[in-house]
């Protein structure tokens, strides 16, 4: 393990970014216009190569010890002033850098809780709330015997993964054996991006919780939740499979149900000992109080920050990195208009073969951009084993209303045309 490097608020900002992530291109741009020199740590140089930034690292996230091995070489060559991380797979690694250079952070521990769904519910039931009731089970048990166990419905996930990617809904014991080895083939596919062992040969079962699902978008200073943004999700999320669509801010509970999500989300991470940086959380609603489903300590994923403007158009990624430079942010509040994001859903397997409409999906009134982020001739795979979007679209207007029925007006507009995969495979042989 290399010693430990003085911080300091000179040098450049260490970005951790994973091989598949979206979030780079935001969190470089937010850099440039803070004149902040960045540097970025990944585990592909051909991804830092298409980047282009002012340095870089290729890192094995896979192997923590001889990571921050290298990134305290590198501070040891030209200071590091930060180091955040992008996404979920860099996060452990993050917290790690932090303390070893001396930056404000994250307690190791507590970002190692909020990363394993399991162990995360096991700190909140440990405190008492927000959590509804659950248990493990290894990929190796007889699923058969653990239908006869479990309550319904029940939600089947895996520890380690986000966006929905493997989470099943399941109502009685005839579904239960078939959800668990979907859930347990995703698992096994996916084991390489698993923190530990552990993790990788795991599946949480858990209390369905119903109803209204909201996001919370924050910052922490020495534990002091600031919440920046809170979404509302306002197509019903009730399963078998949990692919987000729609984002809106702000809010339309009422204030004593906005409070109880607040309340929750404060709490939830002095349970699990964060208290440093951002975190998004996501949470249910209803007549028993508010429900933490994830919390993660990292920003919201994809490109949904774009859907975030404050002050006079400061991104949430320059707020992020304000805060890790010891900047003070505290001024800052978001925009008077609504806002949001649709993260466009795939609808079948297949490849993507057309695009059609988007132009007239861009003339909806209130519609700002259109993202399209799967290239033509790619394959597309659908929740719950997928982990993409076809792209996204954001609106803004003077009310949350306004915005949804700019996004689902666009995305009506919009028409994809997928190939099944058996069809491209057979022309391909024929060509």
């Amino acid at each position: 393990m290399g010693e430990c490097v003085p911080s300091t608020r000179g040098g450049r900002l260490l970005l951790l970014v994973s091989t598949t992530s979206y979030r780079a291109g935001a969190f470089l741009d937010a850099a440039r216009r803070l004149g902040t020199p960045v540097a970025v740590a990944s585990d592909r140089r051909q991804a830092l190569a298409d980047l282009n930034p002012a340095g870089h690292l290729t890192l094995d996230f896979n192997d923590a010890d001889r990571a921050l091995d290298a990134i305290l070489e590198a501070a040891r060559r030209d200071p590091i002033a930060a180091v955040i991380a992008a996404d979920d797979d860099g996060a452990v690694l993050a917290a790690r850098a932090a303390a070893a250079l001396g930056h404000a952070g994250n307690p190791v521990e507590a970002v190692a809780r909020a990363r394993d769904k399991l162990r995360m519910r096991e700190a909140l039931a440990a405190a008492g709330r927000f959590s509804p009731a659950f248990r493990e089970a290894s990929l190796a048990e007889d699923p058969e015997r653990l239908a006869r166990e479990v309550r319904y419905p029940c939600v089947l996930k895996p520890t380690f993964l986000a966006g929905s990617r493997g989470v099943i809904r399941v109502d009685d014991a005839r579904r239960f054996a078939a959800a668990f080895s979907r859930v347990a083939g995703i698992v096994k596919q996916a084991q390489a991006a698993a923190p530990d062992r552990d993790s990788a040969n795991r599946i949480l079962i858990e209390d369905y919780v119903p109803g209204a699902e909201v996001a919370v978008e924050g910052l922490l200073m020495n534990g002091r939740l600031r919440v920046l943004a809170l979404f509302d999700k306002p197509d019903p999320l009730e399963g078998p499979f949990f692919e987000e669509s729609i984002y809106l801010t702000p809010s339309r509970l009422d204030a004593a149900r906005q409070e109880m999500v607040v309340g929750a989300t404060a709490h939830v991470v002095a349970a699990l000992g964060l208290v440093h940086g951002p975190i998004h959380a996501e949470l249910r609603v209803n007549g028993s109080g508010a429900w933490m489903l994830e919390i993660a300590p990292r920003s919201i994923g994809g490109l949904c920050s774009r859907a975030l403007r404050f002050g006079d158009g400061t991104s949430l990624e320059e707020l992020i990195l304000q805060q890790a430079l010891g900047i003070d942010v505290g001024s800052l509040e978001r925009e008077a208009a609504a806002s949001g994001v649709m993260m466009i859903p795939i609808p079948r397997a297949g490849v993507l073969r057309e695009i059609s409409g988007v132009g007239e999906a861009r003339a909806v009134e209130g519609i700002e951009e259109i993202r399209v982020t799967i290239p033509l001739g790619a394959e597309v795979v659908p929740l719950p084993e997928g982990a993409r979007y076809l792209g996204f679209l954001f609106a803004r207007a003077e009310a949350p209303g306004g915005v949804e029925a700019a996004l689902r007006e666009a995305h009506r507009r919009l028409g994809f045309v997928i190939e099944a995969a058996s069809d491209a495979v057979t022309k391909a042989a024929r060509a």
